[in-house]
């Protein structure tokens, strides 16, 4: 028996050292540039997070990339590791939660970023134009991107991001959205950084003028964004705004000023279901306090890569298409936009809204469907005007800066239906087709007194049809997206207002350009942006003022702003 017992331990002793080499794993990979340049002698340094503190340096295991910027660090105990790689000229690059498996062999790829390629200008295409639609949860974008290699054994993981980004957007001209909206110029900027790997925060912000050079309105948007196991993703923002009263507003509390703070959490189940659910807590003060709670959420289901169904609850109008010239993706945030706000007899009304959704979405070879059942139900709605006035009026907002004013519609109730068709041409031609029909209001009555115009505002059944094109010139990089959306009568509010699918387009005829500027004296690049709204000034009506002038109520003020936006 102890001969036999002896054999066994020796056995043991033997193949402990074949099986331990076979348990241990191994990290390798390519550190280049952003342009695909392998960086040799770059310092590759593994750190072993332990369940408390991470092991003391001089346990750091180091390697160093050869000649195509390839390193390799064999024989690793299984656990999760910290990787940094460091090399002149560069930005040190952090990835941190490696898991190291018993037998597994990974690869992580690193760019490195120097530090005018990690200051660069967030100008992606406005929400509008997402050529992905729903159809991957966004929770798996964030993540690394893991291959298996022909053996089978081997895991990539593959990460470029960059931790600092940033934008400045010079834009004027006419803007013409009404009280509130943004200025005939004005300076957006918009700045984000990554912070522990895990979360985010951003800086943005815009500062409007005057065509007398005076300041019209200031707006300071803080924003910090975690992730936990890209599973949580929960963020909070503080919105500071304030909006100068036009110069014959000489009420006390006349300059609108409102700070807002909002809420958020997505949550991703089984890469198959994603929850959002949020919140916004305003305090306005405009001749007087007001108070508003807007809570904001939506539900993905996706039954198969696709297909996707989707509940959506919203309680502000979203901004108009094309709005977010600075590229900051948070101005499309549910939560985002400002105030609306109309005034009655000198009081403040602010505009609450509540639209719900459920859509299916269906994406088959080149085709993308989408078929969606809304109900929505506004109080006290702000319209938008255009003209000036002599003389002030308690149920009217004007903004002497734009031409244009806010006047309180009448609230009304709308279940619709949209369609939406999108079909990719070329592979940098995409076409849009979109079907709405709804309740709008609209005014019973044309010519009437302004401050009788609310007597004569019905709900009325409309239908709207719009086609849109968005297209990238290979050669020289132009983004242009052009639609025009028809409505099958007079309305004075858009059909579908919530409207936020791949086929939203403002009323009429609109217009979009992006064009890079080549510059050899810069560390970054120029952009010029051109955006055009209701060209062709359709679907005014008229109504008379006080001082019997002709102004009108529209859909969608002619709007007329380019500018230019900077790397820095």
């Amino acid at each position: 028996m102890f001969r036999k017992l002896g054999f066994f331990v020796t056995f043991l002793f033997l193949a402990l050292p074949a099986w331990s080499a076979s348990g241990s794993g191994a990290i390798s990979g390519y550190v280049r540039d952003s342009g695909g340049i392998p960086q040799m002698g770059a310092v590759v340094e593994l750190f072993q997070i332990s369940t408390t503190v991470i092991e003391p340096a001089d346990q750091t295991l180091k390697a160093f990339t050869d000649d195509r910027g390839f390193y390799a660090i064999p024989k690793l105990l299984p656990g999760n590791y910290s990787l940094k790689v460091s090399a002149p000229s560069f930005l040190p690059t952090l990835r941190e939660r490696i898991g190291v498996h018993p037998g597994s062999r990974l690869m992580v790829n690193v760019t490195m970023t120097n530090l005018f390629e990690a200051i660069q200008l967030v100008t992606a295409p406005a929400q509008a134009d997402q050529e992905d639609w729903k159809w991957t949860l966004r929770a798996i974008a964030n993540r690394p991107v893991l291959r298996a290699l022909p053996d089978g054994t081997t895991a990539v993981v593959e990460n470029g991001d960059d931790s600092l980004k940033g934008s400045l957007a010079f834009l004027a001209g006419s803007a013409s959205e009404g009280f509130g909206s943004a200025s005939d110029m004005s300076t957006a900027f918009s700045v984000q950084h990554s912070l522990l790997s895990t979360g985010t925060l951003r800086l943005n912000g815009d500062l409007g003028y005057g065509a007398d050079g005076s300041n019209t309105d200031s707006l300071v948007r803080t924003t910090y964004v975690s992730r936990f196991n890209d599973v949580f993703e929960p963020s909070f923002s503080l919105t500071a705004l304030r909006l100068n009263a036009p110069g014959f507003y000489t009420l006390p509390d006349a300059t609108l000023q409102s700070v807002s703070v909002t809420s958020a959490d997505r949550v991703v189940l089984a890469d198959r279901v994603e929850m959002s659910l949020g919140s916004e807590l305003q305090n306005i003060q405009f001749l007087g306090h007001v108070h508003a709670f807007k809570p904001f959420g939506s539900a993905d289901l996706h039954l198969s890569p696709n297909s996707v169904v989707e509940y959506q609850y919203q309680s502000s109008v979203p901004s108009p298409a094309l709005e977010n010239l600075s590229g900051d993706p948070s101005d499309t945030d549910p939560g985002a936009a400002g105030p609306r706000m109309s005034t009655i007899n000198y009081s403040p009304m602010v505009e609450r809204a509540h639209h719900q959704e459920v859509s299916l979405s269906e994406r088959v070879g080149k085709n993308n469907m989408q078929i969606a059942l809304y109900s929505d139900r506004m109080v006290d709605p702000v319209l938008t005007g255009v003209g000036e006035f002599s003389m002030e009026s308690g149920d009217v907002l004007p903004d002497i800066y734009s031409g244009t004013f806010n006047y309180q519609g009448n609230d009304f109730s709308s279940r619709g239906l949209r369609v939406v068709l999108q079909r990719k041409l070329l592979s940098d031609l995409t076409a849009t087709l979109d079907y709405a029909r709804g309740n709008v209001l609209d005014l019973s009555r044309p010519d009437v007194q302004l401050e009788d115009a609310r007597d004569f505002i019905r709900t009325e059944r409309r239908q709207a049809v719009a086609a849109k094109f968005s297209s990238t010139v290979p050669k020289t990089k132009t983004h242009l997206t052009a639609s025009y959306r028809y409505t099958s009568g007079q309305t004075l509010t858009p059909v579908d207002l919530f409207n936020t699918s791949a086929g939203q387009a403002g009323p009429f005829f609109n217009l979009f350009v992006r064009q890079p500027i080549p510059s050899s004296l810069l560390a970054g690049h120029l952009e010029l942006l051109i955006d055009l709204r209701n060209l062709l000034a359709q679907g005014y009506v008229p109504v008379i003022s006080q001082d019997g002038r002709t102004v009108y109520l529209v859909q969608s003020a002619r709007a007329v702003r380019a500018g230019l936006a900077f790397n820095f």
